[in-house]
């Protein structure tokens, strides 16, 4: 008895195979990465950025295909707008996978110069995760900042603005 693909059982989102007598790779879209393909809306990009995240491999593997698709879910879960975002996500989501390979390296390390290597890695690897989560947020947002004063005290003979206050610069004079 077959269940249908849901969120949680998906099939992969692409199927690999290195062959390795031609040194080739081939790929084959199986569910298809739709969410990225409307996003960045130009095939020969979609198929570079499959292509990229199929290299990633893994420790010991020259292709893996679970961590592509971890990736590309990564990016499909995130729903990017537009190619920018795509390939932000991608980069994030390859910046997390050696994070954890870091983390585990760490965690394995046989004397000290080891353990310092792999925690300055994994330091740097987590603050540029961290980064890129902080540019996605403005890519993301609309460009608009909220200034909320909550509290305004104005002493006897002072005076206070209410609304919109614009100085003209120079060049405006000068026209």
């Amino acid at each position: 008895m077959s269940k249908e693909p849901t969120k949680s059982n998906r099939e992969a989102s692409v199927s690999l195979v290195w062959n390795e007598d031609q040194r080739s790779l081939s790929i084959e879209e199986v569910e298809g990465s739709r969410v990225i393909s409307k996003a960045v809306g130009h095939t020969q990009t979609v198929a570079g950025l499959i292509k990229q995240l199929a290299t990633l491999g893994s420790y010991g593997k020259a292709v893996d295909e679970d961590a592509t698709n971890f990736v590309l879910g990564y990016v499909e879960a995130m729903k990017p707008r537009d190619a920018t975002e795509a390939l932000l996500l991608a980069q994030m989501g390859a910046a997390h996978q050696a994070t954890m390979m870091m983390a585990r390296r760490l965690n394995h390390v046989e004397n000290i110069p080891q353990q310092d290597a792999a925690e300055r890695a994994l330091n740097k690897l987590a603050r540029t995760f961290s980064t890129q989560v902080e540019t996605l947020k403005r890519y993301r947002s609309t460009g608009k900042q909220v200034v909320r004063v909550e509290r305004v005290n104005v002493e006897s003979g002072g005076q206070a603005i209410v609304g919109d206050v614009s100085h003209g610069g120079r060049a405006e004079h000068e026209k």
